[in-house]
């Protein structure tokens, strides 16, 4: 199925590693011209030499939470591209800290629509996919700033699709249950817990983690216009997790 993608413009941030890395490959291998942010200078200088050959990419060190640089880099990546289809926010502090949890997952994301929103109006092809996690649906004592901004999160972007759809942006997220990618937590916890590791796999009825490629397809799709009357979704890629989260 073409996903009609090619030659849209589309923007990430958190776009080094994981999942955010993953997206950024597939929006390239779809034919999408890309700028991307991300913290860390290395990874950045990177990832933009790796996928330069791949395509019509650029990237930039960016801290979401500082709002100047935020508009800053929005106000550049559309300059470049020439205008913007679609914006894939992906960025967390996956913190135990409500003051960064908050700042990053749910104010530098609010930030980002308000920087966004009148250049998606002007597209004819407008999407946001926002990255939330399966986290947000369950209570997880042990991680409560996490679980609850990814449900803020999912309830914030289920309020833009209504407000958005007259105007034919569409705003919809993806929940990603555990994924498994190199120097990620999972990978940690693989050689550094092994039992925890291992029961993560057992618990899932697939009997593996999520790869960050699972997630970047799912994102892709929703941003095109192959999606085009699809808005307002939570998507969950998570193995069928969801159907057996205890509250």
């Amino acid at each position: 199925m073409d996903l009609q993608l090619a030659g849209l413009r589309a923007v990430v941030t958190g776009g080094t590693r994981g999942i955010g890395r993953a997206v950024v490959e597939q929006l390239l291998a779809e034919g999408c011209q890309v700028a991307f942010c991300a913290r860390t200078p290395s990874q950045v200088d990177q990832a933009v030499a790796e996928l330069t050959p791949t395509g019509d990419v650029r990237g930039k060190v960016v801290d979401v939470g500082d709002e100047a640089a935020l508009a800053d880099w929005v106000a550049a990546s559309v300059e470049a591209l020439g205008g913007l289809d679609v914006v894939v926010s992906n960025v967390s502090a996956q913190s135990f800290d409500w003051r960064a949890s908050v700042e990053v997952d749910i104010l530098s994301a609010v930030r980002l629509m308000d920087l966004v929103e009148p250049h998606l109006r002007r597209s004819s092809s407008g999407a946001v996919v926002a990255i939330a996690s399966l986290a947000g649906h369950m209570a997880v004592p042990s991680y409560k700033p996490y679980s609850a901004v990814k449900a803020a999160l999912v309830s914030f972007m289920g309020s833009l699709s209504r407000e958005w759809a007259r105007a034919g942006v569409r705003v919809n997220v993806v929940s990603p249950g555990e994924v498994y990618y190199p120097g990620g937590f999972w990978e940690r916890m693989r050689l550094e817990e092994p039992a925890l590791y291992a029961d993560a796999v057992r618990r899932n009825i697939m009997g593996r983690l999520a790869d960050p490629a699972d997630v970047a397809r799912a994102v892709a799709f929703l941003a095109s216009p192959a999606a085009a009357f699809v808005s307002g979704v939570n998507l969950f890629v998570d193995g069928a997790a969801h159907e057996f989260v205890d509250f």
